[in-house]
């Protein structure tokens, strides 16, 4: 039941508090703190990716023209920018990485039987990458090049739902493959790459695990054919081939067979060829599995449009991890508010909808809903036409 409460005070509803003292707690992100808390850290910055501001001074500036409403908001202390700067240079961005490993574990159950375009029972997840360019003299450990600066955010994503379950910020120089070793790989789930992952040791190692993968093959691969299935060529396939891998280097990397599929896009006139280490999928569901890729890159262009992830509030590695991480933590948890409301409205539309009024004091299924206000009069019966046709 709505009672008054500020839209800002009932999204703390669905906020596990309890998990985030735990996180706090086993880093000691309150130890010596004076006034400004670790949630008070976090809800400004919450506050900052909600709204889209721009630098510190905003973030201090906004809030402060709302102080009367702040405590009931969560806040517990004022908010300056030069207490906020000194929090995300100190604080443990681990806090807010274990934060939202919290809030992943629970939207990933809320999603878990979500459509993504593909009939599987298994999980399937998306790998990939992105960079976000840095300014040199501001960032000098991130130097990318001579005269560029970048940080690479490597993500799992998890196909139902679009949730990032594994998320790493590292120098850009990083090879995508390597974020490979950091992954605790599921029996059973398949992992959909592009050919930047194409490590063959680390791929047998998927297979060893007893995960499966699709990925895109790179060009004049040396293998033989050990057999040949039939394909329906008006689908877009062109083969499906059992092989074994025979370069030099390649054969010992990876023993076992591979399934070679190749398939035609006749919309972009481009040929694909994909491999696989799992033997009774169909090969057009290879083809459609890869397809499904293009949920991460959707993804990367969501939170770039929507969240503060390429203007950063501090220069630190330590600032700046902290703010990717709080701004998971908020697209997690805007996802887990959706899903839980069964609010219609896409992602986008809700965070537009939070911008505005985030702190007003209205029922926040209400504000969310799609459903619209009858316009005046609409259902006066005794109101004459204006126009006779």
């Amino acid at each position: 039941m709505h009672t008054g409460r500020i839209v800002f005070s009932q999204l703390l509803d669905f906020f596990p508090r309890r998990d985030f003292n735990a996180c706090v707690h086993r880093y000691r992100g309150n130890y010596r703190t004076r006034g400004f808390s670790c949630l008070d850290q976090f809800l400004s910055m919450a506050f900052a990716q909600l709204t889209a501001r721009r630098s510190l001074r905003d973030i201090e500036t906004c809030l402060g023209a709302m102080n009367p409403k702040l405590y009931h908001a969560g806040f517990r202390s004022n908010v300056s920018r030069s207490t906020l700067a000194d929090a995300n240079e100190r604080r443990n961005w681990r806090i807010y990485a274990d934060f939202a490993q919290t809030l992943i574990a629970r939207a990933r159950l809320l999603y878990a039987h979500e459509p993504f375009g593909v009939d599987l029972d298994q999980t399937a997840y998306v790998l990939d990458s992105t960079i976000i360019e840095l300014c040199l003299s501001l960032f000098p450990w991130a130097r990318h090049k001579s005269d560029q600066a970048a940080v690479k955010l490597h993500t799992l994503l998890d196909l139902r739902g679009s949730i990032p379950c594994s998320v790493r910020v590292s120098d850009a120089k990083m090879h995508d493959a390597h974020f490979l070793d950091e992954l605790a790989l599921e029996p059973g789930a398949f992992y959909i790459m592009d050919r930047g992952y194409v490590s063959f040791d680390r791929l047998y190692r998927l297979s060893q695990n007893l995960a499966y993968f699709v990925i895109r093959s790179r060009d004049k691969l040396v293998h033989r054919t050990l057999s040949r299935q039939g394909v329906d060529r008006s689908t877009g396939l062109r083969s499906d081939h059992t092989i074994r891998l025979s370069g030099y280097q390649t054969k010992d990397r990876y023993p076992a067979p591979l399934r070679r599929v190749c398939f035609f896009d006749a919309q972009n006139r481009r040929r694909f060829v994909f491999l696989t280490n799992h033997a009774t999928l169909s090969a057009l569901t290879v083809a459609h599995l890869y397809k499904c890729r293009w949920a991460v890159e959707l993804f990367f262009k969501w939170i770039k449009q929507h969240l503060r992830i390429e203007a950063f509030f501090g220069t630190s590695p330590n600032a700046v991890k902290t703010q990717v991480w709080i701004a998971i933590s908020v697209y997690v948890l805007v996802a887990i508010v959706k899903k839980e409301l069964k609010i219609q409205r896409t992602l986008s539309q809700i965070l537009q909808i939070l911008n505005i009024c985030l702190f007003e004091q209205v029922p926040l299924q209400q504000v969310l809903t799609t459903t619209e206000p009858p316009m005046p009069g609409s259902h006066c019966r005794n109101s004459l036409p204006l126009f006779n046709i």
